[in-house]
């Protein structure tokens, strides 16, 4: 599961700075269906990644908290990986936020509401902001994965006792 979030978390990343370069590299207004073609699919795709990261990170941390409860393992196991998995929901619904501002304000540029400056800036705010919680996501993911070996661990060697 983690590869699977991982991955569609920098599939839509990805797609979403290839859509500020084609944004800036249009031309004429002819030239914008691509870009905002683009950039609505990987909005879609980096919002559903984001929040499908959040919704693993807390069922996953229910289950190690479930399982070092039932075995016996000491509470600071479970801690730990409450501690990285906290700033993945601040930071991951920022970046959330930010992304969908950003498509917001893409459209008060097409119906000529906004300077197209603001749009920019908001997209370039929007890619640090994704890559930034994806480096949180990306290390919560990992810890827990390894907590999840060291509580398996434990428990099979309680129970071999």
């Amino acid at each position: 599961m983690n590869a699977a979030l991982i991955t569609a978390t920098l599939l839509g990343v990805t797609g979403l700075a290839y859509s500020v370069v084609t944004g800036f590299m249009v031309a004429a207004p002819a030239d914008i269906g691509p870009h905002v073609t683009l950039a609505i699919f990987s909005t879609l795709i980096t919002l559903l990644a984001h929040s499908m990261t959040m919704f693993y990170l807390i069922g996953k941390g229910k289950a190690i908290r479930e399982a070092v409860t039932d075995g016996g393992l000491p509470d600071e196991i479970y801690r730990e990986v409450a501690r990285a998995r906290r700033p993945v929901f601040s930071f991951g619904t920022m970046a959330m936020g930010v992304t969908m501002l950003t498509a917001i304000l893409g459209g008060a540029v097409d119906t000529n509401v906004l300077p197209m400056g603001v749009h920019s800036v908001a997209a370039v705010a929007t890619i640090g902001a994704n890559i930034f919680a994806f480096r949180v996501e990306l290390v919560a993911l990992l810890l827990a994965s390894e907590t999840v070996n060291k509580v398996n661990e434990l428990l099979a060697q309680s129970k071999s006792d």
